[in-house]
């Protein structure tokens, strides 16, 4: 049969999961391979990238044995990943100069400080639209190279390469240094994660290299995040000369997944915490609220800009119910606990629990539950926790909309807790913006796959990959304007205190 599928892999923070999807969007095969975490001490987070390796190879196997095709069916391969988890690897062998310092690690923080009491901190933010922290790639890279033996000198020689995890993947499933052509490439959206390039070019701009002494000679090739990338070549699971043709951080590759095409689109992926972007259009915009500035993607001669934000705890708040609090047995019985009430009788819960992100920025707030009385429930705590998620998520949207001078869209979510109808009917009604589900929740695979099938000509654009992206249900605004008052009154009130307490 002739090649007509198209495979995802979703390189994640504690696995991959791969798939094989068709031009419609539906699921032929899944599978998932997970691998270990590395914690040398508090506050570093690392891993082997042959252990990532690995799970690609199994999770790629098990995907193509579950949708019972082999590796010819597959036209294009979409790739998306956990964003700026950082390697250096050699170009002779293969073989990483360290274990990959992932996103989590915190060990440059006193290199981000001393930058930002130099005053750097407004020319990154003016090119990279970042912030100096140990989040982002560029400190990592200057650690590498400064701590490993003879690393660089061995850079500045061209003999190392640089990569967030899918130049590492382009790199070997195009040949590496077993044969072929191998490909060193990254595509926009994770160049702009790494405090290296300029949001005004799309190149590595010169003086953040120096700014990070960061070397050209080690620096992937940037390039669009749909069109022909590389090929594959000694792949066990397929041929060679498969197309690599999609490529996407991950929160790029959901906001593409969930076919957020117009200016005021927004996604939201509640997981641990919840991420949000946005849309903002074909210019970036500086954010008053400490929002970060990103490229959503860029096919063709389309750059698409995104504003991006993130409330540090959104599951983990259901989870400290579970395990803290032992109010429930386990995170699914929260939506019927919370529902048989009908309101949280003025009951508020800040999940502040590490403190509070955007657009507030203040790490020492503290969790509160406010509001408790004599006839206080769990159940009234439980339908707190649900809202305490969704009006973070509501301060997010609406500093976008604030930043972008005009109202959102749209919403459309993923993750786990998209999956809880009265979280989602909350959030529409306090966001006063429609909440729209799709069929299949695994946004971030399938943004990658649709960027694949824009990049091999299997879809006429992007609006025609969309379809792709189908809605299971969408939620109205049902609350009236006077209600959603209250309840964001409410909100400020208790998050001013959260603000004011300390542990």
């Amino acid at each position: 049969m002739a090649a007509d599928l198209l495979l995802a892999i979703d390189q994640g923070t504690t696995g991959t999961t791969s798939l094989v999807l068709d031009t419609e969007g539906t699921t032929r095969g899944r599978a998932t391979r997970e691998f270990p975490q590395h914690f040398p001490r508090p506050g570093l987070v690392e891993h082997e990238p042959e252990d990532i390796w690995q799970s690609v190879l199994e999770s790629v196997e098990a995907a193509l044995a579950s949708a019972s095709i082999k590796g010819d069916r597959i036209a294009a391969v979409g790739i998306t990943n956990q964003r700026e988890t950082t390697l250096v690897w050699q170009r002779a062998t293969d073989k990483p100069i360290h274990r990959a310092i992932v996103w989590q690690d915190r060990r440059t923080a006193d290199t981000c400080a001393l930058l930002r009491e130099r005053g750097h901190e407004p020319d990154v933010k003016r090119t990279t639209g970042l912030v100096l922290d140990p989040y982002f790639a560029g400190t990592k890279l200057t650690w590498l190279l400064d701590n490993v033996d003879g690393a660089r000198e061995r850079a500045e020689r061209g003999e190392l390469a640089f990569g967030t995890i899918d130049s590492y993947l382009v790199w070997r499933l195009s040949g590496g240094a077993m044969g072929g052509s191998p490909v060193h490439a990254t595509d926009v959206t994770n160049a702009s994660r790494t405090l290296l390039m300029s949001l005004e070019t799309l190149d590595w701009d010169a003086e953040m290299l120096a700014l990070f002494r960061a070397p050209r000679s080690v620096l992937p090739k940037i390039v669009d995040s749909a069109g022909l990338i590389a090929k594959t070549h000694g792949f066990p699971h397929l041929p060679d000369g498969v197309p690599i043709t999609g490529i996407a951080g991950d929160q790029q590759a959901a906001l593409f997944g969930q076919a957020c095409f117009d200016t005021g689109d927004a996604k939201c992926t509640y997981g641990t915490g919840a991420f949000v972007l946005v849309n903002i259009g074909e210019k970036p915009i500086t954010s008053r609220f400490g929002l970060l500035t990103t490229v959503g993607w860029k096919v063709g001669s389309e750059v698409v800009f995104a504003l991006e934000g993130s409330a540090f705890i959104a599951g983990a708040a259901v989870q400290w119910l579970r395990d803290g609090l032992g109010i429930i047995r386990s995170a699914a019985e929260i939506e019927p606990l919370a529902a048989s009430v009908p309101s949280s009788e003025g009951v508020t819960f800040v999940p502040a629990l590490s403190g509070l992100g955007a657009p507030y920025w203040d790490a020492n707030a503290r969790g509160i539950i406010h509001g408790i009385t004599r006839g206080t429930t769990k159940a009234h705590l439980a339908r707190a926790t649900l809202e305490g998620i969704a009006l973070e998520v509501t301060d997010l949207l609406r500093a976008m909309g604030d930043d972008l001078g005009k109202p959102l869209g749209r919403m459309r979510v993923d993750g786990g807790a998209a999956n809880n109808d009265l979280l989602m009917q909350y959030q529409a009604d306090t966001a006063a913006l429609t909440i729209e589900r799709p069929i299949e929740l695994e946004s971030t695979a399938r943004g990658a796959a649709m960027l694949a099938g824009v990049g091999a000509g299997l879809f006429r654009g992007m609006r025609d990959a969309a379809r792709m992206s189908r809605v299971e249900r969408t939620f109205e605004v049902a609350m009236s304007a006077n209600e959603r008052k209250t309840h964001l009154d409410r909100w400020s009130d208790a998050v001013a205190r959260a603000r004011s307490s300390r542990g």
